[in-house]
């Protein structure tokens, strides 16, 4: 068992109590309960305390925590026990079931949830289509049950008023194929009364509440469940309960799932309002001419509705009210008429008939779609199956009639099983195994079971004679037959047997003594409800019904009614028959126990009624179970799954033993701990005696665990390590493997594009550098920044010397503009003195030679850097015509127009770079578009030098090129440079 269930917890299971009394019982059960722990085991039984809240032990989490355990590895829960009927199912090939008992409201329909969740969760991995239809169905069809066959009841909002047991198919994989409903006795006298606080079955509410506006009228149908005799008892019983129209919407959306037709549910919604327009039918005797009998219907406008819904002829169907058609012994048909307390019972019995019919319908739906499809078993194996038993449980009303009867017998079979395979097989274990221990007496109700099933004498041959008797028999008469038969039976009495109980009246009740507590039956409705009688009219109108669903619910409409057939058989005989086909088949199959319990009867969260639930341990024989459990030995294990949990503990075990067998090293571990004292060997078992013995072989596995762990951890961190290692090297060798093929592929590329590179006059300019390795980027800038200064040099190497300063001044020049310019006259040789030159000033260079005499004797300057005709522009965005003339010592603006007559001289070395001197800052001109507009100041281009002059903040490169200092060489990336 799990540590987190510490002490102040209680024992997780009874087995393990100090002492077996009900005090001590009750006293773990109520502490457990009240620390949220609302499951326990006694050995491999779960016992199950109904919490009336929500608690956070479901859900995937939960799920995954006890998939693939063991029973006692994890905290008791409803999905280790399911986690055990599957894992017994896929092991051995061997069907399971699981059956869940208890009495009204002790949880049962809840539990056989949680289990269909959970073998829907653990199955499918592969996600497969088909499977995942079978498990959306499974548990769809539990909502669509719970509609039309559970109810509102004094004891549970939510009771099942129907037993249900399902068979789920399975693969050898383990993977759901199918399954099958198969379902008992459902209470179809609900449909007409119900005692008070308790209410019809949730359909009829679901309809009314749930439905929209348009299709209650077409139903003819209100909201208000007081307007209808058969809803009117629980109309207004809903202010407790969930909203109706969420259910009606669940329900419907499940039947979708399911497979039903939108027709389908049309034709289910007009059933259940035919129903209710069927009960408020009334009928009145008339008087005419002194002839009393003729009947008529008080409102016909009712049979209107049913007719309507029921696709059949309102003619016929007031006619199957109000009289009947019998056969003659000569095959004459004649038609009688009903009073008005036959129609009212011909009434009620079609309304039983169609509602029973119509859950049957449901249930056969569900199964058609359920069923295993293409299924071979010689192809695909034999399928295994899973039973889940969900049947009422032990009712004890003020008044208690047939349904009751029936129910209780029920119990009474499911609690013989429980003792016949856990009892009794439980004592037949010790004698298997040779080994010698005292019997334990428990109370066996086979007795009961014969009281009520014996052929002939039983209560139901009773009383099925009265039921197929001739003549006037009554249910006092079948009462007194009951008490002559069984008049010194010992669990059978009733006031003609003892007339001091005042409790029971004359003629009227009996009572039995049931392995859950005395039960008193009023046999009044015992026959009628035994033969359960409808009319052939009915059978035959509703199968001629134009609404195929309904047609298909009265096969046995289409009998002539001249037909002989042969007689039914009773209802008792056929809930008999069912109970005793249920109890084969559980005996077949491996089973798996919950007892649920019932904490008080206000259905309050948080609250145990010791006194209630220490009845229902008593009736339910959990005691008992514990005693036989315990008497002698507490535990058994077979050997190999002994040693393989406490293994550990013992040093000629761990962690595989030599010994000649199991046993032997089951001997050995028990003694090396001094136990061998406390315990029997049995030929495949060991048995322990005391739940001492488990607890010191846990806390010596306990403290072992850790260490255990620590070793496994670290031998596994190793391996992982290792692992991962070797995993590393192999990827840093392939990593090498492939860089260096990548190397060693890019330079043989480049020594392929490259080969060329040497053949003048491009020397490569044209030759793509292919993308490199993200490992050789920096290699191959470094490479395109060597090819770079190798090819301007072998551009500039075959310069004459003349050029060289020509070619810096172009390359300073070039770094100064930074692509300004497109057109710069890099492609031409600069000449400087431009106004000097006849070429490019045949007009006036004459003028400018005087001019320039003249100002080399005034300033006396060295040589002329550069001169040219400019334009001015203002702020006006007026222009004038100028030149300009650049020495070693000045910068001249002069007046072409009067004989270049010197406008302004300003010093190259006065000092113009402060804040105060001055400032001229030449740029660029292109002659095609002249000087640009808006440009403040004096802009002067020089329209033929084509680069930018600004003196005092000159570019460093112009401004040495200006001042006869050339800058250093910078490298030629374009040939074009070089040319003239």
């Amino acid at each position: 068992m799990e540590d987190d269930e510490g002490p102040e917890c209680g024992k997780p299971d009874f087995v393990l109590l100090d002492q077996v009394t009900m005090e001590d019982f009750m006293e773990n059960l109520k502490l457990r309960f009240e620390k949220g722990r609302i499951y326990t085991y006694i050995g491999e039984v779960l016992v199950s305390v109904n919490p009336y809240q929500e608690l956070p032990l479901y859900g995937p989490e939960a799920i995954a925590r006890y998939q693939g355990r063991e029973l006692y590895e994890r905290p008791p829960h409803l999905y280790a026990v399911a986690n055990a009927a599957y894992r017994a199912m896929k092991r051995r090939s061997r069907d399971t079931c699981i059956v869940i008992s208890g009495e009204s409201g002790a949880g049962k329909t809840e539990a056989s949830k949680h289990i269909m969740q959970y073998i829907a969760a653990v199955t499918n991995p592969s996600q497969r289509a088909e499977v995942e239809r079978v498990k959306d169905v499974l548990l769809k069809s539990t909502c669509v049950l719970e509609a039309f066959g559970n109810a509102r009841t004094n004891r549970n909002h939510n009771s099942s008023r129907f037993g249900k047991y399902m068979d789920i198919n399975f693969d050898f994989k383990g993977d759901p194929v199918g399954g099958h409903i198969h379902s008992y006795l459902l209470e179809k006298s609900r449909v007409l009364k119900q005692h008070v606080g308790e209410r019809n079955f949730h359909a009829f509410y679901q309809v009314l509440r749930g439905c929209e506006d348009e299709e209650l009228q077409e139903l003819h149908l209100q909201r208000n469940p007081a307007v209808y005799n058969f809803t009117r008892q629980g109309a207004g019983l809903n202010v407790l309960d969930i909203d109706e129209k969420s259910h009606h919407q669940a329900v419907t959306e499940a039947m979708r799932v399911i497979g039903f037709s939108p027709e389908e549910v049309a034709s289910v919604h007009r059933i259940l309002a035919a129903i209710l327009h069927l009960g408020n039918i009334e009928f009145v005797e008339l008087e005419s001419n002194l002839e009393q009998g003729r009947l008529a219907v008080t409102e016909e406008v009712l049979v209107d509705h049913v007719a309507e819904l029921t696709a059949t002829p309102r003619e016929l169907v007031l006619r199957c009210l109000l009289a009947r058609t019998v056969a003659s012994g000569g095959r004459e048909v004649i038609e009688k008429g009903h009073t008005a307390a036959e129609a009212s019972y011909a009434r009620d019995a079609c309304a039983k008939a169609v509602y029973q019919r119509l859950f049957e319908w449901v249930v056969d739906r569900i199964n058609h779609v359920m069923e295993p499809r293409d299924r071979d078993p010689r192809r695909d194996g034999k399928d295994t199956v899973i039973g889940v038993l969900d049947i009422y449980g032990f009712e004890v009303f003020p008044v208690n009639s047939f349904e009751q009867f029936c129910i209780n017998y029920c119990n009474e079979k499911l609690q013989q099983l429980f003792i016949q395979l856990i009892l009794k097989q439980e004592q037949e274990e010790y004698e298997r195994e040779g080994i010698a221990w005292q019997t334990v007496e428990y109370f066996n109700n086979a007795t009961i079971v014969d009281l009520v099933e014996r052929p002939h004498r039983g209560i139901l041959s009773v009383l099925d004679e009265a039921c197929s008797t001739a003549g006037p028999i009554t249910d006092r008469i079948f009462l007194q037959t009951l008490d002559t038969h069984h008049r010194h039976h010992p669990h059978y009495t009733s006031r003609q047997l003892c007339p001091t109980d005042k409790t029971m009246e004359f003629g009227r009740d009996f009572r039995i003594k049931h392995y859950a507590g005395d039960v008193t039956y009023s046999v009044e409705g015992f026959i009628d409800k035994n033969r359960d009688f409808l009319f052939q009219d009915f059978k035959r109108l509703l199968y001629n019904s134009k609404d195929p669903t309904l047609r298909a619910m009265w096969p046995d409409g289409q009998q002539d009614i001249t037909e002989v057939t042969k007689r039914p058989l009773t209802a008792g005989t056929l809930f008999k028959n069912s109970m005793v086909a249920l109890v084969e088949n559980l005996a077949s199959k491996e089973p798996f126990y919950v007892r649920c319990i019932k904490p008080n009867e206000d259905k309050v969260a948080g609250k145990l009624d010791e006194g209630h639930c220490r009845h229902q341990v008593a009736y339910l024989g959990l005691l008992e179970n514990v005693r036989v459990r315990r008497a002698g030995f507490a535990s058994r294990q077979p050997y190999a799954r002994f040693l393989l949990r406490y293994k550990m503990t013992c040093e000629y075990t761990w962690p595989n033993h030599l010994l000649g067998s199991d046993k032997a090293a089951v001997g050995a571990l028990l003694e090396q701990h001094g136990l061998q004292g406390d315990v029997a060997f049995g030929h495949s078992k060991l048995f322990i005696r005391s739940p001492r013995t488990l607890v010191t072989l846990e806390q010596s596995r306990a403290c072992l665990i850790p260490i255990i762990v620590l070793l496994l951890q670290k031998a596994w961190r190793g391996t992982l390590a290792r692992r991962r290692c070797r995993r590393l090297r192999a990827i840093y060798t392939i990593m090498r493997c492939f860089r260096r093929h990548k190397v060693r592929a890019h330079l043989t590329e480049l020594q392929r594009r490259f080969q060329a590179a040497r053949q003048p006059p491009h020397y490569g300019r044209d030759l793509v550098w292919p993308p490199p390795p993200t490992v050789l980027q920096p290699f191959q800038d470094i490479c395109q920044a060597l090819f770079s200064r190798w090819r301007a040099r072998q551009l500039v190497k075959n310069i004459p010397p003349s050029d060289m300063a020509q070619i810096k001044a172009k390359v300073a020049a070039m770094a100064a503009l930074q692509e300004l310019r497109q057109d710069w006259g890099c492609r031409r040789a600069w000449a400087r003195d431009y106004l000097s030159s006849a070429t490019d000033n045949p007009t006036a260079s004459g003028l400018f030679a005087q001019r320039l005499k003249t100002l080399r004797e005034k300033d006396g300057f060295g040589a002329v850097l550069f001169s040219s005709h400019v334009r001015k522009v203002n702020r006006f965005n007026k222009s004038r015509d100028r030149a300009l003339l650049l020495t070693d010592r000045h910068l001249y603006k002069l007046e072409p127009g009067r004989q270049y007559r010197v406008m302004r001289a300003v010093p190259l070395d006065a000092g113009g770079t402060g804040p105060g001197g001055p400032r001229v800052r030449l740029h660029p001109l292109d002659p095609a578009r002249g000087p640009a507009p808006g440009i403040r100041g004096a802009q002067i281009g020089a329209a033929r030098a084509g680069f930018p002059l600004q003196p005092w903040r000159l570019h460093p490169p112009v401004a040495e090129l200006l001042r006869g200092s050339p800058p250093a060489p910078t490298p030629v990336t374009d040939r074009s440079l070089a040319v003239q």
